[in-house]
């Protein structure tokens, strides 16, 4: 078998088919959730702690060193855990609606009740043996 047929093959499955529906699905979800921070939760937080952008909240190590003419000569170094803290509340805020979606996914899509099994003949055999030695 051919490498272009067993790729072919490959493709043709149902599955990788799926995760490619899922990541691009995924992918979109990721930016409505982004847009709903950047354009919803970060300005709220931001106006509660007086107009601060949460992405621009900085602790500096080094003050950034101007020349005589204003130029900046040497860049400011900081830790800027702003960022940090606005990418671990889009995170927190993608699992949480995803968590939701398959909730309800799930609630949607229980499984019918199974019928028992039925009992195996050797079963019902050693049954019948049983109940004929108890007469």
């Amino acid at each position: 078998m051919g490498m272009i047929s067993e790729f072919k093959e490959f493709i043709a499955r149902g599955n990788v088919v799926d995760l490619a529906v899922g990541v691009v699905i995924g992918a979109a979800f990721g930016k409505i959730v982004t847009a709903l921070v950047d354009g919803i939760v970060m300005p709220a937080i931001g106006y509660i702690t007086g107009g601060v952008s949460v992405s621009d909240w900085k602790y500096v190590l080094k003050p950034s060193q101007l020349d005589a003419a204003g130029k900046e000569v040497a860049a400011e170094v900081a830790i800027k855990y702003g960022m940090f803290l606005q990418t671990a509340i889009d995170f927190i805020l993608i699992a949480f609606v995803i968590f939701i979606v398959l909730k309800a996914y799930n609630k949607v899509r229980k499984p019918a009740e199974a019928a028992p099994a039925a009992t195996p003949e050797d079963v019902l055999l050693l049954r019948e043996i049983r109940d004929s030695l108890k007469k």
